[in-house]
């Protein structure tokens, strides 16, 4: 499983999800879809769009990784995790059939194949389907969208897509499809022609949504909810959008979500303003989703964030830059397939750490991790479990304050 130990489980074919697919019968041919790519803010736009599409009454898949707690959390609909019994009935299935003999899947091409033959079964009218893994040879690459989505590009998982983010660009442009319109979140000089190229080649419309929409951020309480100011084209179109997922880099999600709703309304899609306001002042409620700069406790305040990789970081770390606090502890941990020292760089130098590990065998020993963060001119202590780190750090805290968790999914996980 790629969910613990990395790349070593990581297939790079499509030969194994079309024979999956192809036995239970093409079920992602039942339902329209969007198609969501991206290093970072991919999780986000999926859920803002999916909890749109919920509120405007579409019976809405989500498909999603990874999980923080429950497997459960990547298959969803209308917010409502797959159950239990669903899950293990298909597994037991699947181990039954023919298609068990022929081929040995991975954990990812396993959990897409259930997704769509839930989703067909349940019988939904639309899947935001998130990418798990790059993008030409993710197992979700089979589907032909209305929409496809690139959120940015960064530098993540580099052994697999590439050392450059043009190589990482080309990968995740593998999703676009053709005349099929793309919406690209970021606005990277240094990329954009990949894009374009990659656009004619398949005759796709595309449409950078940073062109169109300038998001201005307003308001932040410091705990959930964020107002949003947002102008189309020279128009002020919402002088107050609030969203309730934390992060001030929703501010930079939200163009992608925008553009991509036009799109769908401009080809029939009944979405209303009020739905588009309604919905993204209550994510968190509609499709259940943690780990975006979610509030874990006031006084002192603790916050944990899943990013994971240096762009993500490097945002987080800003945010950190605006909260008030009168000490800073950090409780941070990372998988040993990424290289910790650029991202150790990033890290705030007046911070306490609580180096750790979370318990997978993906998981960095803590004490290389402060080896790393030595060199980077960081100060803490080593942990051996999460949880030992996280009650040291609440025990040493004042009420005044902050507690950030992070570094890694696991870690978060672990937290919650």
């Amino acid at each position: 499983m790629f969910q613990r130990t990395g790349p070593a489980a990581y297939k790079n074919s499509l030969d194994n999800i079309l024979k999956l697919d192809d036995f239970y019968g093409n079920p992602h041919r039942s339902f329209r879809t969007i198609h969501v790519a991206g290093t970072n803010g991919k999780g986000s736009v999926s859920h803002m769009l999916a909890a749109v599409l919920q509120m405007a009454g579409y019976r809405t898949g989500l498909y999603t990784s990874p999980h923080l707690k429950d497997f459960r959390e990547r298959i969803r609909i209308n917010g409502q995790m797959i159950g239990r019994n669903d899950v293990t009935a298909w597994v037991e299935g699947y181990k039954n059939s023919a298609i068990s003999k022929e081929i040995d899947p991975s954990f990812f091409e396993l959990t897409v194949a259930m997704a769509f033959d839930f989703f067909s079964a349940n019988k939904v009218d639309v899947a935001v389907v998130e990418v798990g893994l790059g993008g030409r040879l993710d197992s979700t690459n089979i589907i032909t969208p209305e929409v496809s989505i690139i959120t940015n590009i960064g530098l993540d998982h580099t052994a697999l897509l590439g050392d450059s983010l043009k190589k990482i660009a080309i990968e995740k442009a593998g999703i676009m499809k053709p005349k099929i319109p793309v919406v690209i979140g970021a606005n990277q000089p240094g990329i954009k022609k990949v894009f374009e190229d990659r656009s004619k080649l398949v005759k796709a419309p595309l449409f950078f949504a940073e062109r169109d929409y300038i998001v201005s951020y307003l308001l932040s309480d410091l705990y959930d909810n964020q107002i949003f100011n947002v102008i189309n084209n020279g128009e002020e179109i919402y002088a107050d959008l609030k969203v309730d997922l934390g992060g001030r880099y929703q501010q930079k999600n939200l163009p992608a979500v925008l553009q991509t709703l036009d799109i769908v309304q401009s080809v029939g899609w009944n979405i209303t303003k009020e739905n588009i306001l309604s919905s993204l002042s209550q994510v968190k409620i509609l499709t259940g989703i943690r780990g975006r700069w979610q509030i874990l406790g006031k006084n002192p305040l603790i916050v944990a964030d899943a990013a994971h990789n240096a762009d993500g970081i490097a945002e987080v770390v800003k945010q950190i830059r605006q909260i008030p606090y009168k000490n800073l502890h950090i409780i941070f941990g990372m998988v040993n397939d990424k290289d910790p020292l650029p991202i150790m760089k990033l890290l705030p130098g007046d911070a306490q750490y609580y180096f750790t590990k979370a318990a997978i065998p993906r998981a960095l020993d803590e004490r290389e991790l402060a080896s790393y963060a030595a060199m980077a001119g960081l100060k803490g202590n080593t942990y051996t479990s999460v949880n030992n780190a996280y009650s040291t750090a609440r025990d040493r805290a004042g009420k005044n304050d902050f507690i950030f968790v992070g570094g890694s999914t696991f870690v978060v996980a672990e937290v919650l």
